[in-house]
């Protein structure tokens, strides 16, 4: 009897095996209990560790080359090692190191971008950019500006999502394209740190076939009703490609099932949002991205954009959409088409 269960357990391990490291590209985006598997271990626990911490006192607020932004490197760094996943180039040095001249007068100190890897199984030169900035206002007259949403939220989300690929690859489900998870500073000083990436990339621009860039999603907007609890901003999806727009809607339709907003992406916005956050540092260069976002609120750019207000919930959701859209660009069997203008300028 104990022969026939061993044998059983190994036929049963041979073929989980198999199937784990020998699935196409079809297979592994269409079969949604692999996929949601994963997407499911973002959850709001986790999530309201990272936020507790990224903005609490201790950090500062994160300001660009201050204590509380080294602070803040030093704890994403440590959840990467964490995760198992390297850092630039599959090694052990996470940090894009920008000089004080880079930061235009904008800080007495040098600042970094926080930056992790995980190689694709089949295509690793192609790579898709997961985005969030972990840079706030820092302390102004003795009060210190937390950046809960702004963008710990969203660097949150990034962190969630690295750790949901993580799991997937340590069971045999690693992305067929690499996968590159970027948190960037100065972004509150004018977009400097994705300046300095796409000026100094530590991979090819070229090699880019999207970014996904996440800033501000753990709140209610002020363009909302205050119990409108499952929507996001969604911008610039559809500028460069249309492949992109729909894999999006796509895998909101599968899973998530919110309401997706285009109001912020309409070309005529005065708010201009989509030539406000990192990813137009992408995009400008012709790497179709989308930026996830929940709108600004009365606490936008003050001391009081603190943790407790954090939707923990409607954050986890945002984030696991954002791991449903990258699963499948990731895994699909075609680089994203970019099959749109642009009239960016590169500068």
């Amino acid at each position: 009897m104990k022969k026939i269960l061993l044998s059983a357990a190994i036929l049963v391990f041979f073929l989980a095996c198999k199937s784990n490291k020998n699935l196409t590209s079809t297979e592994l985006t269409s079969n949604s209990e692999i996929i949601t598997k994963f997407g499911n271990t973002i959850n709001s626990k986790d999530v309201k560790e990272h936020i507790y911490t990224l903005a609490s006192d201790e950090f500062e607020g994160r300001q660009t080359g201050e204590k509380g932004q080294k602070l803040a490197a030093e704890y994403l760094i440590n959840q990467y090692k964490s995760f198992g996943i390297k850092g630039i180039n599959g090694t052990d040095n996470y940090l894009q190191h920008i000089p004080v001249e880079a930061l235009n007068g904008k800080s007495e100190h040098p600042s970094e971008n926080v930056i992790a890897f995980i190689e694709g199984t089949e295509k690793p030169n192609e790579i898709l950019v997961i985005s969030s900035h972990y840079d706030h206002l820092g302390i102004h007259d003795g009060e210190i500006f937390y950046g809960a949403d702004d963008d710990a939220s969203g660097t949150t989300g990034v962190l969630e999502i690295a750790q949901a690929f993580a799991k997937a690859k340590k069971q045999g489900y690693g992305p067929k394209r690499s996968i590159l998870f970027v948190n960037f500073t100065g972004e509150e000083k004018g977009l400097l740190g994705s300046k300095y990436f796409s000026k100094n990339p530590v991979y090819p621009l070229e090699n880019m076939v999207a970014g996904l860039n996440i800033d501000m999603i753990g709140r209610i907007g002020k363009e909302r009703a205050p119990d409108d609890n499952n929507y996001v901003y969604v911008i610039g999806a559809d500028r460069l490609s249309s492949e992109l727009h729909a894999i999006n809607e796509k895998a909101n339709a599968t899973y998530t099932h919110m309401a997706l907003d285009y109001t912020y992406n309409e070309e005529s916005d005065p708010n201009r949002f989509y030539f406000r956050s990192d990813h137009y540092n992408l995009a400008k260069h012709g790497i179709p991205i989308i930026f996830y976002f929940n709108g600004t609120h009365a606490d936008y750019h003050k001391a009081t954009d603190t943790k407790e207000k954090i939707n923990l919930d409607l954050l986890t959701k945002r984030a696991q959409l954002v791991f449903y859209t990258a699963w499948e660009i990731a895994n699909r069997e075609e680089r994203l088409m970019v099959d749109k203008g642009s009239d960016l300028v590169e500068n």
